[in-house]
């Protein structure tokens, strides 16, 4: 996801790391395989699936690039943990993921002006006045852009596995999209854009869509428009996390923003970490 180029986001080398910390994605189990029934809904031409779990205050979830609800909140127990915590769960198959549908073209996965909005209208479609939102990475960027749109919708957010670099943006997305358009595994030779591939190939994703998103998706948030943000956010990352960028150096931009950081944990297997789930569930329970 991250260029060597890009100042504060990868050091020198960091190409070569990330492609080992994918690698982890790859081979690391999942500490349950259970499945949890999906729903659909219409947004705006698009179909989304969605799962709807639990009583209580909600909180709607928003997975990664190349993951899924089952993937990045089922299977780590996040689904469990927070419905454990008296939360009703909603986790959505962001557009080109999963079981939504999955448009091949890279101009309708906008952060802002599509994907945002996929979560917007799945909670008017389930009649969400208001809810607590957490994004992980990619999702994070979705998260950020639904906080600036629609704050008055949102009770908090937590911006998981992403920190500065959502303002600086991100390098290497046209090398690993061409990994994931091209016809053959030979023709890939960037390493991280083979382990994304080999990754969407696993979990038997559309890779032209995953091509499409990474193009069309992760604009740069302004660090303005997050200077005026005017509700409870959680900043979280791993302290060994190459991709996110500094968690605190977000959080500074943010007025009351708190950190969590996630103890000896890279940019993949935070995602589980019990320290976030409980600094999480935490955080939840001190927001007005």
């Amino acid at each position: 996801m991250t260029g060597p180029g890009i100042p504060g986001v990868l050091p020198a080398g960091g190409m070569c790391m990330l492609a080992a910390t994918m690698k982890h994605r790859l081979i690391t189990p999942h500490t349950s395989l259970r499945t949890v029934s999906m729903q659909h809904f219409n947004s705006d031409g698009v179909d989304i699936a969605y799962l709807d779990r639990g009583e209580g205050e909600p909180i709607v979830l928003v997975h990664g690039f190349g993951s899924s609800a089952h993937v990045n909140w089922v299977y780590p127990g996040w689904v469990d943990g927070l419905m454990k915590a008296g939360r009703r769960v909603i986790a959505l198959d962001n557009r080109g993921h999963g079981h939504s549908g999955k448009p091949h073209d890279p101009a309708q996965y906008h952060s802002a002006t599509f994907m945002a909005e996929d979560v917007r209208r799945l909670m008017d479609h389930l009649g969400l006045e208001r809810a607590d939102v957490m994004g992980y990475s990619m999702g994070a960027w979705i998260s950020a852009y639904l906080a600036i749109a629609h704050g008055a919708r949102l009770r908090s957010v937590t911006f998981g596995g992403l920190g500065i670099a959502m303002v600086k943006g991100l390098g290497a997305q046209e090398a690993i999209a061409a990994g994931l358009d091209a016809d053959s595994d030979d023709e890939v030779t960037n390493p991280v854009a083979r382990t994304y591939r080999a990754f969407g190939k696993q979990t038997g994703s559309d890779l032209k869509a995953l091509a499409a998103c990474m193009r069309g998706s992760r604009q740069p948030v302004p660090a303005e428009a997050l200077g005026r943000l005017r509700l409870p956010v959680l900043v979280a990352v791993g302290t060994k996390d190459l991709i996110a960028g500094s968690a605190r150096e977000l959080a500074d931009l943010i007025p009351g923003a708190a950190v969590l950081d996630i103890p000896d944990r890279d940019h993949m297997p935070a995602v589980g970490d019990k320290v976030y789930k409980a600094g999480v569930i935490e955080f939840l329970g001190r927001r007005p």
